[in-house]
């Protein structure tokens, strides 16, 4: 089992740092809907974020009902994740960045994801914030700690 918060923290950022993908769940016409996003997080997972086009279902689902869940994860489809694979669900509410923090998170984003520059800088698009309420990490198949975060 893990020893502390720290050692906790410790996996999630590596975890974060090593990972490009993630599952978005969010929630539309009584249906939940997934997808998957290029994410970045923050430096002190308070927050974890995304961008989209404002003409899909993700958007127009977010719009309606801001509550998501998101999945993380460092499986390889192979036997040993049952053993060594780390899994984190994040829950928390969904929401538009402000213009004033743009900036700053558009650096953060595309330095982990250079090739999305195009897509960030259509009109279209928008980045999202994730402001996480609750990590559910799973290791070893079978260990989880839940992690709430103070907003």
């Amino acid at each position: 089992m893990l020893a502390d918060l720290k050692d906790v923290k410790d996996i999630l950022k590596d975890l974060f740092d090593s990972q490009t993908l993630a599952v978005l769940a969010t929630q539309g016409d009584g249906q939940p809907y997934t997808n998957l996003v290029a994410f970045v997080s923050s430096h002190d997972l308070q927050s974890l974020f995304f961008a989209t086009g404002q003409s899909t279902r993700k958007f127009s689902n977010l719009s309606a009902e801001p509550m998501v869940s998101m999945l993380v994860d460092n499986r390889a489809n192979n036997p040993s994740d049952f053993r060594w694979a780390k899994a984190v669900t994040v829950t928390g509410k969904a929401e538009k960045i402000d213009k004033e923090k743009e900036v700053e998170i558009t650096e953060t984003y595309l330095n982990k994801h250079p090739h999305l520059r195009d897509f960030l800088a259509s009109p279209s698009c928008v980045l999202i914030r994730i402001r996480v309420e609750t990590y559910y990490l799973v290791t070893r198949f079978k260990d989880v700690m839940e992690i709430h975060m103070r907003l």
